[in-house]
Parts: structure tokens; sequence; C-alpha cells
């Protein structure tokens, strides 16, 4: 195993040719979260390596899932019809605000301290983003903690489809750098950290049952509207932008000009990822999305991120065919 060759020089020699391009579009991420991170990467001493950064944002969220597992393992905490399960202890919505603000404050200043001291590196986007793909599930679970599956909020398999949808999202935005060159940045990512972290602050201050309600023009609850707005957030600000750049790329020739099929391949794992688990969530004898529900969220978030993602990471950093189910 020490002496086998798991990749050849020729796609080694792709590490050091490879060079980042990504725009960011998003008015609140130009204007908000940019100036904001320049100020504050600065006081980051230099010392300080980006990974750690990186890491350190990670772990926050995990703690985030722990500590609301802990205290909710089955959504039903926020529901009056479920006594056996007690509410959520107020001091973790305001844990969860913090933390999930300062994870996604070191997601945008750790490729800027790589920049500041000079060590940028295609590994280090690949951690970077890989920790991305694995934390797009921890985002939409710790918010469906707040509106749970009683009265007012949905079941665990409407928030099992919006799951798969962010990651979707996800898949395409680096399937479209795989197409094009260019990561372009979803406005979605940057809209929906600050959602989540306002929605935290206001479930600290007001309680979860603040949420409680239905919306008088639509009559729909607010844990359905948010189910909405994520939708429009898939099919109005991330999927037609995705598909018109690697158009545009076709029509004009500056993108890689791959075969169709050769275009195709990294979105088969994916979707054979999620026909698989979608087939094992629907018809599982023990019920296992109603059961552990979190347990198969945590499976379905680490497999996309192994197989969907990190292998995508790694071919178009090597400048190598997409291999569709790797060994």
């Amino acid at each position: 195993m020490a002496i086998h060759d798991y990749l050849q020089k020729e796609v080694l020699d792709g590490f050091d040719n490879y060079k980042y391009s990504a725009i960011d579009t998003s008015p609140i991420s130009n204007y908000i979260y940019h100036p904001f991170w320049n100020r504050i990467v600065k006081l980051v001493p230099v010392w300080v390596a980006p990974n750690l950064l990186t890491f350190s944002g990670f772990v926050l969220l995990i703690v985030n899932f722990a500590v609301l597992t802990f205290y909710d393992p089955h959504f039903y905490a926020s529901s009056r019809d479920h006594l056996e399960s007690p509410p959520i202890p107020n001091w973790v919505w305001l844990m969860a605000a913090l933390n999930n603000f300062l994870s996604h404050t070191l997601d945008g200043i750790d490729g800027k301290q790589a920049r500041r001291t000079k060590s940028s590196s295609p590994l280090g986007e690949l951690f970077d983003h890989g920790l991305d793909s694995w934390a797009a599930f921890f985002l939409p679970v710790g918010l469906y903690s707040i509106f749970g599956r009683g009265e007012y909020g949905v079941s665990v398999y409407r928030v099992y489809l919006v799951m798969i949808g962010i990651m979707l999202c996800f898949i395409t935005s680096h399937w479209e750098k795989y197409n094009t060159g260019i990561l372009f940045l979803p406005w979605g990512y940057d809209i929906g950290q600050l959602g989540m972290t306002l929605v935290y602050l206001i479930t600290f201050f007001y309680g979860y049952e603040v949420w409680k309600f239905t919306l008088p023009l639509l009559h729909i609850s607010t844990a359905e509207f948010f189910e909405m707005c994520c939708y429009l957030g898939f099919f109005g600000l991330t999927f037609p932008f995705t598909f018109w750049n690697i158009y545009k790329s076709y029509a004009d020739k500056s993108g890689k000009m791959r075969p169709f099929g050769e275009a195709m391949r990294p979105l088969v794992s994916t979707l054979v990822l999620f026909g698989l688990m979608l087939l094992w969530a629907t018809f599982s004898p023990y019920g296992i999305l109603d059961n552990q529900p979190r347990l198969l969220y945590w499976t379905t978030g680490t497999a996309f991120s192994n197989i969907a993602v990190c292998f995508l990471f790694m071919d178009h950093y090597c400048i190598m065919s997409y291999l569709m189910f790797e060994q």
C-alpha cells in the first residue's frame, strides 16, 4: 500500500498548474460581508493557518448539531403535542446564532488569510469546499429544530427534500465550474446564512412560539413559508443561472468545451446517491426517516460530501476525466 501510486505524475502536475477562479455578484456579499471580512481578517495573526480557520468554523456547526440533537433528537421539542419532548432551552438559540455567524465569518476570511499569508493552494481549496459540502446538511437541519414536525411544522420527508435541494445547488455550482472553469458563487448562500442567524436570534428573544402562526395572505405556516423560500432560491437564484452560464460558455467557446456525455458525468453519481437514499427513506421497513431522521440526514450529508463533491474537486484540480463511481 505504501508504494502504490494512487495518482500518476501527470495528474499531480495539475495541482501545480491549477488557478482558482471565482465570480461573486451577490450584493449582500459584496457590500456587506466582504467589507466586514476585510476588516476582520486583519485581526487574525499571520501565523494562524487558513485551514485552522476553516476547520474551526466547521466545528462550530458540529457543536450546533450535537447540542440540538441532545435536546431534540426527533424534532418534537417545538411541538406542544409531544409533552415527552420538552422545549429546547432558550440559551441554545443564542449559541446557535453566534456559532452560525462565527462559522460563516471564518469561512469567509479563510481564503483572505491564505492570500494574506501567501499560502493559497488547491489542497486548501479542497479542504475548504469539502467541509462546505458537508456543512450543507447542517444548516437546514439546525433551522428545522425551530419549527419541528408538530403543529405549524413540516414533515421530516419534506425537510429531507429541501436538504437534497440545497446539496443539488452546491453540486451544480461546482459542476458549472467543471465545465466553465469559473466558480460562480450563488446568491442564495449568503442570503441563507444571514437569514438563519436572524431567525436564531428572533427565537432566542421571543421563543419558538413566535413562529406558531399562519401567514394571513398565503394561508401557510411560517415553516411552510421558509420551505417555499428555499424552493424559490433553488429555481429562481441558482439553477437558472447555472444552466445559463454553462450554455454561454459553450456558445462563446470560453469554457472547457467538453462533449455532452463528459460534461454530464459529475451529476450521475450525485443523482444515483440521492435516488438510492430517497428509496431507502420511502420504503425502509423500519421507517428510518420517521424514527431516526437525524441519522438519515447525517448519513446522506456525509455520503454526498465524499462521493459527489470531493472526487469532483479532485478531478478538476488535477485536470482529469471525472470518474462516475470511484474505487
